[in-house]
């Protein structure tokens, strides 16, 4: 592919109407401007007290890419940071390169280890589970190979966007089963529900067609996740059985956004199961708002909550198996 085809974005397409050979081509010339130098001003310059670089996360039967952020300041042998487990947004499409510039400041100023992970992405072949399956085994190999990734199981969160952060609602869920202890999970502009009920929200009829998200991208979206003869509620964290006993979460909602009240009704519901969780909203911003800080001024400040929760997470106590956090409340 050409220099200038992997810096111009492509043309916006017929999602509704799109083969499984178009959607193979637009990702792959929209995955490659993603991580060009050109978005870098949208996307904005990842914070130079970080060590960015591609690791391969060794899983039974294959290797899974990751994007690892570290503190420059503690790069060497023999440190031991906190671990945080990010998962970009897009679903069919995107790449942990997109979101550089979050995880490289937290990395950094935390300080932390931000593993991002570069899932397998949505198609007509493969479903959301395996997507959620990445993140969940990336999630467990680093925390079980602990030592050579200089993290302390101790201090885990995980922190996804979108799409990603309903693979982080769902890899929290599972940690609580399987006896992983997380110290937080932050979920930003999160999609929670992929079951026939994931358009009939009120804010996707308020802000059906948005710069960065339009209510055609979410139907495709809920074609690829859920192929015939899946349970979606099994994927879908607003319809988990029990939300008990779940790390503390940040759950962020740009109001301008079609996926709104999933994150509302996500915090409601861990709320009321007794999760300590803090809902805030950012007025005016769109879906996808905290990967493009060079055009949403919002993303600034979550950034900043974002690393607020994290650093007071990490600071407290490692969670016992039957210790719970305080509830921070609703803001």
């Amino acid at each position: 592919m050409s220099e200038v085809v992997a810096t111009e974005r492509p043309p916006e397409p017929d999602w509704l109407a799109m083969t499984a050979e178009e959607l193979l081509a637009y990702r792959d010339a929209e995955n490659r401007f993603r991580a060009s130098s050109a978005i870098r001003p949208v996307t904005g310059d990842p914070d130079p007290g970080a060590v960015i670089d591609w690791q391969e996360v060794a899983l039974p039967g294959r290797g899974l890419p990751v994007r690892v952020h570290r503190p420059a300041a503690h790069s060497g042998e023999g440190a031991e940071l906190p671990f945080v487990l990010h998962v970009h947004g897009g679903g069919f499409v995107g790449t942990a390169v997109q979101s550089d510039w979050v995880n490289s400041h937290l990395a950094a100023q935390l300080p932390a280890v931000v593993v991002s992970v570069e899932h397998r992405l949505l198609d007509h072949r493969t479903p959301l589970s395996a997507a959620v399956a990445d993140g969940w085994d990336v999630l467990r190999q680093v925390v079980r190979d602990a030592g050579s990734w200089g993290i302390v199981p101790a201090r885990t969160a995980v922190f996804g966007e979108s799409c990603g952060a309903l693979i982080s609602a769902l890899a929290a869920i599972r940690a609580r089963e399987s006896g992983l202890r997380l110290t937080a999970q932050v979920l930003v502009n999160p999609a929670v529900d992929v079951t026939g009920t994931m358009l009939d929200h009120a804010s996707v009829t308020e802000h059906a067609d948005t710069p960065t998200l339009a209510v055609p991208v979410l139907r495709l979206f809920q074609r690829l996740a859920v192929p015939p003869g899946t349970d979606p509620r099994g994927l879908s964290p607003l319809h988990a059985d029990s939300l008990s006993g779940l790390a503390p979460a940040l759950v962020v909602v740009p109001t301008h956004d079609p996926l709104a009240d999933h994150g509302r009704r996500y915090a409601e519901r861990l709320q009321a199961a007794g999760t300590p969780t803090r809902l805030a909203e950012y007025a005016g911003a769109g879906h996808a708002f905290l990967s493009i800080p060079g055009l949403a001024p919002q993303a600034e400040a979550a950034r900043a909550e974002i690393l607020e929760f994290l650093r007071a997470s990490f600071a407290g106590p490692p969670r016992a198996a039957d210790a719970s956090a305080p509830d921070h409340g609703t803001r």
